[in-house]
């Protein structure tokens, strides 16, 4: 009788025991709770972490994390408003903060993950769809190219604005924008599920598989344009080089050409002063200057068939005349 008393005490110890910790749970700092009666949400959501209570075997206890949670969606290929067909790859972030609504239209969060790709996928298309592909590529609309300084620096002012080439394509929006309007959008098909989205961005933007070798060879042949225009301007300027080259070289040799003959000239100046001291002195010297001057004279002006006509005064037949009478 003993026995069966405290077998029947330890059952009814046991029991209590079983029945107060299945009414004991507890809430942790990063999750929030909703009790469920026979499957059906009661009370108010649990936000406070500690011990709390609730009624054993009936209620159950589902946990709810609350912090900031990720979602990252797969590539998606689309079409922007150019025609241009891109693949896109988009991340957000949220978390939940209306557990209760969030039960009751979700339940967990693979349900959760599975109806946002269905939101920011449609959501990122419509976006993509309604802007060029330069609007998604820039960050910003006032993105102004850079010019090579160390190029331009030896170029006059007005010439330093560098070539046309370099300027980028005018955008209305920039990726910014197009991710706030993919977000104001998804945010408030979201928020009637107790979810707060919080943030998206572009991880990454390619050009689809199909449209990439045509992208390529255009990128291929404008900066093929590029280097041509750059090779005519050099050709050009080594034209202008070229002719100041030769344009510096004639006026080089002309320079030293007319001090060439100014030195000649002088020089000759000289050398006559020179002879017409050394045969002035006397008569005699003077007449054999001009003798010597004058058979000097005819070695230049008679050849071997020469025919000459001159007067029979002039000073040039004056020893013509005398070698005649030598002569006979």
């Amino acid at each position: 009788m003993k026995n069966l008393t405290m077998f029947a005490g330890l059952s009814i110890l046991l029991a209590g025991v079983f029945v107060l910790g299945s009414s004991i749970y507890t809430v942790d700092e990063v999750e929030q709770v909703i009790i469920t009666q026979f499957g059906k949400p009661v009370g108010e959501p649990v936000t406070e972490a500690g011990l709390k209570f609730k009624i054993p075997f009936v209620q159950e206890v589902n946990p709810i994390d609350k912090r900031v949670l990720e979602w990252d969606g797969a590539p998606s290929d689309m079409p922007t408003k150019d025609k241009l067909y891109i693949s896109v790859d988009l991340f957000a972030r949220w978390r939940i903060v209306d557990p209760l609504q969030y039960f009751l239209r979700l339940r967990d969060e693979r349900s959760a993950q599975s109806r946002l790709d269905d939101i920011l996928g449609s959501e990122t298309r419509n976006a993509v769809a309604k802007h060029e592909l330069i609007e998604i590529i820039r960050t910003t609309k006032d993105r102004v190219p850079l010019i090579d300084t160390t190029v331009l620096g030896d170029l006059p002012a007005t010439e330093q604005q560098g070539p046309t080439m370099g300027a980028l394509v005018p955008i209305e929006k920039g990726r910014k924008l197009v991710e706030q309007e993919i977000f104001q959008a998804a945010a408030e098909k979201v928020g009637v599920f107790g979810i707060e989205l919080l943030d998206i961005r572009f991880k990454r933007i390619n050009y689809n598989e199909s449209v990439r070798p045509k992208i390529y060879d255009r990128m291929i042949s404008e900066r093929r344009q590029i280097a041509e225009r750059f090779l005519s301007e050099g050709n050009g300027e080594a034209a202008r080089i070229r002719g100041n080259r030769v344009r510096d070289l004639n006026k080089i040799q002309s320079e030293a050409y007319r001090q060439v003959e100014e030195i000649r000239g002088l020089a000759d100046a000289k050398a006559t002063e020179i002879y017409a001291s050394a045969y002035n002195q006397t008569p005699q010297a003077v007449e054999f200057y001009e003798f010597t001057r004058t058979m000097a004279s005819y070695s230049e002006i008679i050849g071997k068939n020469t025919t000459m006509v001159v007067s029979t005064d002039s000073d040039l037949f004056k020893y013509l005349k005398g070698m005649s009478t030598i002569k006979e």
